[in-house]
């Protein structure tokens, strides 16, 4: 009895180390199956993941096979991937930075370059030649006709005295009564030519034509054809658009960092990557009414009218100035929830994600305080490429990759 007992011991030990080496090859099998096995995740979405292939839930496009293993930060992309995407990189160096604080605006007509078209004779308009708002006008353009019996007279009494100063050409008093009907019709626009054809035609005319004395766009029609107008009275107002005012809102802690004489940036809605300089003119010392809003004004040339008032504008009021800081263009800062990052060209083609801290912002750059160093080479163009491609390929955000 004990000695088959002990047999049964001696073949148990015996089979134990082959049973353990089995169990563990197939524990390995079935690692490699597992570490072998093909995953799929969405190239809009890739919190998405699978490991059939299929359509995506939220969007409906195929899935795209990624290797969930792979864990390295870098990315390499060949020479025509770089070109294609249109990486560009930047070495990066210190320097001056200054911060913008955005002021909203508008764009307005300048008072300046307005003009009212009034009548200068009592009459009834005969004829309107230009009946409607928005027509340009030049210098000199026939307005309007209108018919007046103090023009008649006035014509007609410069008749009378010009054929005395004729008949009496020695008598001085004479000269003068002439001159001074002369200069009556002259108060009333009508030109040399005019007077001369009065002159040589010997007939009064009730109507007169008055040309426009500036150009510009009618921007308010105050007659209408038929309608009596006293003297002085408006006809029509010009408005002038090759300059504009920039009027922009200001608060009063705001106004202490603003002067009269002040350049500043404007930026028209529309023509962003055409930023404009002006000269801050005044600073309304008053709020407008209703608000506890200031406000600052300056003008900007309108090179072919380009810009029409009442158009948004955007002043950019320097705040803030720092020497010998890092910085980047805006666009090569990728910003997240979970914070900031950029990426580095390591060369060979590979690419590598770097968490870093930003500090004062402008219209351009931004300040780099934490994560990059003289002379590392950053993209500047292509990163929001760069980020695409790595949630496509490893299928996680490089700031999760990345750690805290």
């Amino acid at each position: 009895m004990e000695r088959k007992r002990f047999i049964s011991t001696i073949a148990a030990v015996t089979l134990l180390p082959s049973l353990f080496l089995a169990a563990c090859k197939d524990a390995a099998k079935k690692d490699s199956a597992a570490a072998e096995k093909q995953t799929y995740t969405c190239p809009m979405h890739p919190q998405v993941i699978q490991e059939k292939p299929g359509t995506c839930p939220v969007c409906g496009m195929d899935l795209v096979p990624f290797d969930k293993n792979n864990k390295e930060l870098s990315l390499t992309l060949g020479e025509s991937q770089i070109a294609l995407g249109n990486i560009t990189t930047l070495v990066v160096g210190q320097g001056a930075l200054s911060s913008f604080k955005q002021l909203n605006g508008r764009l307005v007509t300048d008072p300046e370059k307005t003009t009212v078209i009034s009548s200068r004779v009592q009459g009834r308009i005969e004829a309107l030649y230009v009946k409607e708002t928005g027509v340009k006008i030049n210098k000199g353009q026939p307005l309007y006709k209108i018919y007046s019996e103090q023009l008649a007279a006035l014509q007609q009494e410069y008749l009378l005295t010009a054929a005395q100063a004729r008949q009496f050409p020695d008598d001085a008093r004479f000269q003068q009564i002439e001159k001074a009907a002369r200069q009556k019709l002259v108060l009333y626009d009508q030109s040399d030519a005019q007077i001369k054809q009065l002159l040589q035609s010997q007939r009064v005319s009730p109507y007169v034509t008055y040309p426009a004395t500036e150009s510009g766009v009618v921007a308010e029609l105050s007659v209408t054809e038929g309608q009596y107008v006293s003297e002085g009275g408006a006809v029509m107002r010009l408005e002038g658009y090759h300059q504009l005012w920039v009027e922009a809102d200001v608060y009063p802690a705001e106004a202490q960092t603003v002067a009269v004489g002040q350049k500043v940036k404007v930026v028209v809605a529309g023509w962003e990557n055409d930023p404009q300089t002006m000269t801050v003119q005044f600073i309304n010392p008053a709020f407008q009414s209703g608000s506890q809003l200031m406000q600052l004004r300056g003008t900007v040339p309108n090179p072919d009218n380009r810009w029409q008032p009442g158009l948004q504008a955007n002043v950019l009021l320097p705040v803030k100035s720092t020497g010998n800081v890092l910085s980047l263009p805006v666009d090569a800062v990728i910003r997240d929830g979970k914070g900031a990052h950029v990426w580095l060209d390591t060369g060979a083609g590979k690419f590598e994600p770097r968490r870093v801290t930003t500090g004062i912002e402008n219209f351009d750059a931004v300040e780099i305080t934490k994560g990059l160093e003289d002379g590392d080479k950053v993209v500047v163009t292509g990163a929001y490429l760069l980020y695409s491609e790595y949630m496509l390929k490893k299928g996680a955000d490089p700031m999760a990759a990345m750690g805290k």
